[in-house]
C-alpha cells in the first residue's frame, strides 16, 4: 500500500457472545461446543451465537436449537447481554490505548472500524503487524478471538474482513482497489458483499448480473433506473471505491428521526393476545419518548404471522398533534393494529415505530384540548418515569402488564431483547 493511501482496520470478534461465555468458563471456543440460547423459549429457540468449533461441524450460526444434529453434544449458555456489553466496553478501552476516539467507529457490539493511517509510522509498524498486535491483545486480555480486515477505504476494510480474512491463515484480510478487482470481481454469491441484500441480488439477476464484475459492465442508466440514487453506492462498491471517511461518519446527523421497538413473541398469539402486547409496547414507547424529551406525530404498527402463513401487515395512524402522552399514543397504536392485523392467523412478531419525531418544545394542541388534563397526565407520566429510573422498570406496572399474555414485565429485565444476566451466578466478581 502506498504511503499516500489511507489505512483502515475493521476488527470483528469471532462468535462474540459464545466466545465471551467460553472465556467466562475458561474454555477454548475453538475446542468447545457451546451455543448461546434461551432454552425457556422452547426447542425452536434461536441460537444467538455458536462457537467456531460448532461452525466447523457445518452448523449455521443463526440456527435454532432444533436444527443442531442430535449426535452433537453441546453446552447451552443463557444470553447475558449486560456481560457482553461489559466485554465490548473493555475491548473499546483497549483500542483507546492506541487510537483517539475520533478515529474509532463502533459499527456493532462486536465490530469496529479504525482509521489507522496516522498511527502506523508513530508505532513503526506495518498494517498487518499492527492489526495482529491488536488481535493478540484482545485474546490475551479477554480471551476473545478476532479477525481483521485492512483496506485503503472503509468499504475495502469491511470486504477484507467479511470475505478475504476467511481464507487467510492469520485471520487477516488485506485489500486495495487493485487486489479487490483482481481477486473478488468474480466472487459469488454477490450477497457476500457488504450492503448487497437478497432483494438487490434478485434485481441484478434479472439483468444477468451475479457478481461485481457484472455490475461494472452494466450500463449506469440501467442501474439508476433499477435502484435510483442507491445505484451510485453500488457502482462505487463494484469498483472498490468508497468516498466516505471516518470524519464523515463522526459528523453525520440524521435528517429524520424515529423511535422503534420490535419483539418475537414467545409463542403463537391470538389476535386478542397480540392486542394486549401492542398496548404494552405503546405505553413503553410513550415513556421512552418522554424520557428522550421528544414527541411524535405518527404511530406505525407491524404484525408478523407464524410460519409466514400470510405476508406481514402494517399500518400507520397520524395523530392530530405530536405528543408523548400514553393515552393518545396507546389509542393510536391499537387503532393501527385493529385496522390492519389479521384476526384469524396466529401472530408471532410485533413492531411499533414513532415517526415525525421532534423536540417536546414543539408541542402544539388544537382548540379542543383540555390543557389541565394534558398537564395532569404529563405530570403522572413523568413521576412514573422517575420512580422507574430510581427503583427499576418493574417498580410500577400497568394492569395490562399483569395479563398472562403480557411480555413487558419480562422484557424489562432484558437488554436488546435478550436476558441481561445481571444476577447470573457464573459471572466473575
Amino acid at each position: 500500500m502506498s504511503d499516500k493511501q489511507r489505512t483502515y482496520f475493521c476488527i470483528d470478534m469471532k462468535s462474540f457472545y459464545a466466545s465471551v461465555e467460553c472465556a467466562e468458563r475458561g474454555l477454548n471456543p475453538f475446542e468447545t461446543n457451546l451455543v448461546v440460547a434461551d432454552q425457556s423459549r422452547g426447542k425452536n429457540a434461536l441460537c444467538l451465537a455458536i462457537t467456531p468449533k460448532m461452525k466447523s461441524l457445518g452448523i449455521k450460526n443463526r440456527c435454532r436449537l432444533s436444527d443442531i444434529p442430535k449426535n452433537v453434544k453441546y453446552e447451552v449458555a443463557v444470553p447475558r447481554m449486560s456481560l457482553y456489553i461489559e466485554y465490548a466496553a473493555d475491548i473499546y478501552s483497549l483500542y483507546l490505548d492506541y487510537f483517539a476516539p475520533e478515529d474509532i467507529h463502533v459499527y456493532s457490539i462486536d465490530e469496529s472500524f479504525i482509521d489507522a493511517t496516522h498511527y502506523l509510522a508513530a508505532n513503526k509498524m506495518q498494517p498487518t503487524a499492527f492489526a495482529k498486535l491488536l488481535m493478540n491483545e484482545i485474546a490475551n486480555r479477554y480471551g476473545i478471538p478476532s479477525t481483521a480486515g485492512i483496506g485503503t477505504n472503509l468499504y475495502l476494510a469491511k470486504i477484507a474482513l467479511d470475505i478475504t480474512a476467511k481464507h487467510s491463515a492469520d485471520h487477516i484480510g488485506v485489500l486495495d482497489e487493485d487486489t479487490y478487482r483482481r481477486t473478488l470481481w468474480d466472487h459469488r454469491p454477490i450477497t457476500d458483499f457488504w450492503m448487497v441484500a437478497r432483494g438487490t441480488a434478485n434485481r441484478l439477476a434479472r439483468y444477468g448480473v451475479y457478481d461485481m464484475r457484472g455490475v461494472t459492465r452494466l450500463p449506469q442508466d440501467v442501474l439508476y433506473k433499477a435502484f435510483g440514487k442507491n445505484a451510485e453506492l453500488l457502482i462505487d462498491h463494484a469498483w472498490g471505491r468508497e468516498p466516505c471517511l471516518m470524519e464523515d461518519i463522526k459528523n453525520y446527523r440524521s435528517k429524520s428521526h424515529s423511535v422503534s421497538f420490535s419483539q418475537i413473541l414467545p409463542r403463537n398469539y391470538t389476535y386478542e393476545e397480540a392486542r394486549t402486547v401492542v398496548k404494552e409496547m405503546a405505553i413503553n414507547g410513550a415513556d421512552e419518548l418522554m424520557k428522550r424529551k421528544v414527541i411524535a406525530n405518527k404511530v406505525w404498527i407491524y404484525t408478523g404471522y407464524s410460519n409466514e402463513a400470510i405476508p406481514p401487515t402494517k399500518g400507520t395512524v397520524k395523530l392530530n398533534f405530536a405528543t408523548a402522552l400514553e393515552s393518545l399514543i396507546t389509542e393510536a397504536a391499537v387503532r393501527a393494529f385493529e385496522k390492519t392485523a389479521n384476526r384469524n392467523t396466529p401472530i408471532r412478531r410485533l413492531g411499533i415505530a414513532f415517526s415525525e419525531v421532534c423536540d417536546e418544545g414543539c408541542a402544539g394542541y388544537d382548540l379542543f384540548t383540555n390543557f389541565e388534563q394534558v398537564e395532569r397526565e404529563e405530570s403522572v407520566q413523568r413521576a412514573t418515569l422517575d420512580i422507574k429510573e430510581r427503583f427499576g422498570k418493574n417498580a410500577l406496572l400497568k394492569a395490562v402488564n399483569l395479563m398472562p399474555e403480557g411480555t413487558q414485565r419480562e422484557r424489562n429485565e432484558f437488554i436488546g431483547g435478550h436476558r441481561a444476566g445481571y444476577d447470573d451466578p457464573r459471572r466473575k466478581s
